[in-house]
């Protein structure tokens, strides 16, 4: 049970990551931070897969 328990969490960890980004991404000050943040997205997902 634990490592469903465990795969639960880090599941709700990713997902939680992935609201804040796009909330960062959202609410960027500047057209360039949000290209950033938009690169910087990609390329953790990309790593992640």
């Amino acid at each position: 049970m634990t490592n469903i328990a465990a795969k639960l969490r880090a599941r709700r960890a990713q997902a939680r990551t992935r609201r804040a980004i796009n909330h960062a991404i959202d609410t960027a000050a500047t057209v360039t931070m949000r290209q950033e943040l938009i690169a910087i997205a990609q390329a953790r997902q990309a790593h992640t897969r």
